[in-house]
């Protein structure tokens, strides 16, 4: 991970940015994290992929400030409240770090509310204040902050605002944020963070003494093989939404609805044993994901 320095101390707030430096800036942040999932790929239209990158580069630093290993909890949320003042800030005076610059011209640009980036803020704050989910729906109400703002705010920057289709958005993107989950169940225990339900946990005999010690045995399949199926159902409740949205989205989100479920197939492939190497999709994989993604936009019936 590229760490981001506080907002606060930056250099980047010292320079004079112009807005294409700026929107630059956005885009070599965006290209230079790894993820599981095309952003503002070349598959959306060249004319948006500036206003994409400028909200990515926001929740990027956002999540790395929440993340940042030498910081205290305390720290963390003081930078992360001043990002979320930087945000508000940005709505009536003229910003200064080349991310607000960006995403100043975003806001205005598309009309998007000011409360979706608020959302996502406030589940990085929840990554700093909650390590353990009780229930499902405590991880479900933690996916409305993280993920469903983002899947949403895609969709207004391509001029959708169906109230139905944003309820499907958020179907795929929880999915994805769950996906992604069971993915890192290793590496958010480092973390000292578990997304995996504690009541799953002990509907299925899988102590957290267990997984700090990394124990691969039938009750953890067995919690995981409930997870991925529960997953595998919200990408379906969402699946119409790849056929709905206009042609210049409908690639793109064939691509990450294919690829959200590659990496479930993947997680299964390995009979969920995640801790000896993290599942990810391979070239043959990927290659599977844009053929599918590519039958679903251009095949006769759009079905991936």
């Amino acid at each position: 991970m590229t760490r981001s320095s506080p907002p606060t101390t930056s250099q980047l707030d010292e320079h004079s940015w112009t807005l294409e430096e700026a929107f630059d800036y956005c885009e070599r942040l965006a290209s230079s994290h790894y993820e599981n999932f095309p952003v503002g790929s070349r598959f959306i239209p060249k004319k948006l992929r500036p206003y994409v990158h400028s909200v990515y580069a926001f929740a990027r630093i956002a999540d790395d400030f929440a993340d940042e290993p030498d910081y205290v909890d305390n720290l963390r949320l003081a930078f992360l409240e001043n990002w979320e003042n930087q945000l508000l800030q940005c709505v009536w005076r003229k910003p200064q770090h080349p991310v607000f610059i960006a995403l100043k011209e975003t806001l205005e640009r598309f009309d998007l509310p000011v409360a979706l980036f608020q959302d996502l803020l406030m589940a990085f704050k929840m990554d700093v204040t909650t390590k353990r989910r009780g229930r499902f729906e405590d991880l479900l109400t933690y996916c409305r902050y993280s993920a469903n703002p983002i899947g949403r705010l895609v969709l207004l920057l391509f001029n959708d605002r169906d109230p139905e289709r944003h309820l499907l958005s958020d179907s795929i993107c929880t999915a994805l944020q769950l996906t992604n989950f069971w993915q890192d169940v290793a590496v958010d225990y480092q973390k000292n963070r578990i997304y995996l339900p504690q009541e799953d946990m002990a509907k299925f005999g899988y102590r957290e003494e267990d997984l700090k010690n990394h124990r691969y045995n039938e009750a953890f399949c067995r919690l995981m093989r409930h997870e991925t199926a529960r997953t595998r159902e919200l990408f379906h409740q969402g699946r119409p939404l790849c056929d709905r949205v206009g042609r210049d989205l409908r690639f793109e989100l064939h691509l990450v609805w294919n690829g959200g479920m590659a990496i479930l197939d993947r997680i299964e492939s390995v009979d969920y044993n995640v801790f000896t190497r993290r599942p990810i999709i391979g070239l043959k994989d990927k290659i599977a994901v844009v053929t599918k993604a590519a039958m679903g936009r251009y095949g006769p019936h759009g079905k991936s």
